[in-house]
């Protein structure tokens, strides 16, 4: 264990986690983070030329600039902001360690982590910040043959797909773009979504161009239909006018992510059932029914993972760190101001 104890553990190295850090420490905390994988991991585990549907200004924590030539910057851009923030910061970030249990209680936790060999490592902390994003549990399908190592939720590149046959499965941003790369890049593309259309949501500049691809049969498209069963070679589908079964060698089911529930509720946080799963936390403070133990991010948001994002989860920082100082009796330091209801979507 650890010998220091420090003000504040942020659990999650992602923009909000940073935010929360840097805010944290403005107020004259001492800080620590921890996550299982790399600095920023969700951003990391993007597409690799994925571009923001935002601009930079939007995606700025701890009041530093982020200068890009592009109106909306790239994942590229993204991650070199986030790690100049944390050396500008000198933000303590152990990556590569996993959160296994949490115990103690406010004043006095403990984090239990291991790293990528399986050493145990424990952490004492007088607060927490749970600040764990959803990128990392995607949707299942649920179905026969999920398995089997062709099936991926998550898309990075198309070039390893030339020349083969490839479903994509969802109706959302993710799945539209997946899909007219993959076919810009010579696979054959069939979308399977389980509603009536595409999802209103796509961005403007996606949404036509998936929809004249199929108009086009470049394209292949079903809608109101679903996967029934993925084999080595093909996949059968459910199709409005019955099964299907095409050829296959890859399956991208990008039908969603969701925070890890399991995890949240083993620290003791209380998760509500009629509120789309939503932790129970204090509006005005982000601290959860666990005295000491506070809610950031997307986590905030429960199921409805849409709701939250970097632009809006970032100010979640300030709103806890101004409770945290005066809970810790910090005195006075620098001025922490948040916007009005950062805490919700907007």
């Amino acid at each position: 264990m650890s010998g220091t104890c420090y003000d504040v553990l942020v659990i999650g190295a992602g923009p909000t986690g940073l935010a929360c850090a840097i805010a944290a420490q403005r107020a004259g905390c001492s800080v620590v983070l921890v996550d299982k994988g790399c600095l920023t991991n969700s951003l990391f585990h993007y597409p690799a030329h994925m571009t923001f549907f935002t601009t930079p200004e939007l995606l700025e924590i701890g009041d530093m600039p982020f200068s890009s030539p592009n109106q909306k910057p790239t994942r590229g851009e993204a991650l070199e902001y986030y790690r100049k923030v944390s050396v500008h910061y000198g933000l303590d970030v152990r990556q590569y360690e996993r959160v296994e249990r949490v115990s103690g209680s406010d004043g006095n936790f403990c984090v239990h982590t291991a790293d990528r060999f399986g050493r145990a490592v424990t952490h004492r902390a007088r607060k927490l910040i749970v600040s764990t994003g959803y990128y990392d549990l995607p949707v299942m399908l649920g179905v026969p043959g999920e398995e089997l190592p062709k099936v991926q939720h998550y898309y990075n590149e198309p070039h390893p797909y030339f020349a083969q046959d490839v479903l994509v499965v969802g109706g959302k941003n993710s799945a539209a773009i997946a899909a007219l790369e993959l076919w810009r890049h010579g696979a054959r593309v069939t979308l399977v979504h389980r509603g009536t259309e595409l999802h209103r949501h796509i961005k403007y500049w996606i949404k036509p161009d998936i929809e004249n691809r199929i108009k086009n049969h470049e394209i292949a498209a079903y809608f109101e239909t679903t996967i029934a069963e993925i084999g080595e070679d093909t996949v059968t589908l459910e199709t409005p006018d019955g099964p299907k079964t095409i050829a296959n060698q890859f399956v991208f089911a990008l039908t969603g992510y969701r925070p890890d529930f399991a995890f949240i509720e083993s620290m003791g946080v209380r998760l509500d059932p009629d509120n789309a799963r939503c932790p129970i936390y204090k509006p005005d403070t982000l601290e959860s029914n666990v005295p000491g133990l506070y809610v950031a991010g997307v986590v905030v948001a429960g199921e409805r993972t849409n709701e939250v994002f970097i632009e809006n989860g970032r100010f979640h920082g300030a709103v806890i760190a101004k409770d945290i100082a005066e809970k810790l009796g910090m005195g006075e330091q620098e001025e922490l101001v948040a916007p009005e209801h950062t805490y919700a979507a907007e």
